[in-house]
């Protein structure tokens, strides 16, 4: 295997680590590109891209449109974002309703460690970067609270929850998923990925081509959304990079709230699916908790996610991703 084909399967296994990231509320996508090192050319290459791709490939043909666009790298990464969403999104869901505690209790120590690495590249902490990461926190905080609302099951909806909860996924802190949340449109959305598996093993093709087609939707506005944002977010670093980095950080930490392993339900909903399904709910203390908190197990998986930043950090070399 020559040592491209080596480098675009490390891509497309950091694209499936941000796919499982993506798929759970709380959790950011682009945090785990920024500590894997391809944070810088993710923004780029969609930067770049644009109708120019079909011009270059008429007059010079495809493989030079491939290498102008760096077309290898970006469909080396969205193929394991779709493996890793379609792998694991059953497997998530399951994960979440058996073992709530264990699985928020590992991303949360995944994320404080994110605060970590990511805090470690502002260099100066100026009174702007801290009120900037004071007010990311404040904000980030804020969202965490605020009730889910129900979305309408419409094509256009698709269409703007896609657009809306890409942007999330490339920034560092956010997480699209929860976004989806707050849309009310999570359950929909991993509902219509669940469908696709379950309509292809039950030969349901009336099911499958509708599922597809919500799916086609919500694919169109990530595109929408990426195109939209990706030039804002490139002026930023290059311009605005320790504020930027400062906005990120609290956004992170604000963040710790949703992912906080005890809650106290306040109030439910049942979903799309029948299911029931959490509205609003207090973080507590794991001695107020009521069942068993499994605080030894919950720190032990925490431990792992925290650990598991440390190692993806080792292996990317510990780079920054933005250079001075």
């Amino acid at each position: 295997m020559s040592k491209s084909s080596v480098a675009y399967l490390y891509v497309l296994l950091k694209g499936m680590a941000m796919g499982a990231a993506d798929v759970v509320p709380g959790v950011s996508g682009g945090t785990i590109a920024f500590i894997s090192g391809i944070y810088q050319e993710l923004i780029e290459t969609i930067d770049k891209i644009g109708f120019g791709v079909f011009k270059t490939w008429k007059k010079k043909g495809f493989n030079a449109a491939v290498d102008e666009y760096n077309l290898k790298f970006l469909g080396s990464l969205f193929l394991g974002v779709i493996i890793s969403i379609l792998s694991l999104a059953r497997l998530f869901s399951f994960l979440l309703e058996a073992y709530p505690i264990l699985v928020w209790s590992f991303f949360f120590g995944l994320v404080l460690a994110s605060i970590l690495y990511i805090g470690k590249q502002i260099i100066k902490w100026t009174s702007a970067v801290i009120i900037s990461t004071l007010l990311g926190a404040v904000v980030a905080y804020i969202i965490t609270v605020v009730a889910p609302s129900e979305a309408p099951d419409v094509w256009y909806f698709y269409l703007l929850s896609g657009c809306i909860a890409i942007i999330a996924m490339i920034l560092p802190g956010i997480s699209g998923s929860f976004i989806l949340v707050l849309l009310g449109s999570y359950a929909m959305v991993l509902g219509t990925i669940t469908d696709v598996q379950d309509a292809m093993l039950k030969g349901n093709w009336e099911l499958l081509i509708e599922a597809l087609f919500k799916i086609l939707l919500f694919g169109i506005g990530c595109i929408i959304g990426l195109k939209i944002f990706s030039k804002a977010l490139k002026w930023m670093f290059e311009n605005k990079k320790e504020i930027t980095l400062a906005i990120l950080t609290g956004f992170m930490i604000g963040s710790l709230n949703k992912l906080w392993p005890w809650k106290e339900v306040l109030s439910t909903r049942i979903d799309s699916h029948g299911k029931e399904a959490i509205v609003e709910a207090n973080s507590i203390l794991p001695y107020n908790f009521d069942g068993d908190p499994q605080i030894v197990a919950a720190i032990i998986s925490a431990f792992i996610g925290f650990a598991l930043i440390l190692l993806l950090e080792r292996i990317a070399g510990k780079k920054k991703v933005y250079a001075d």
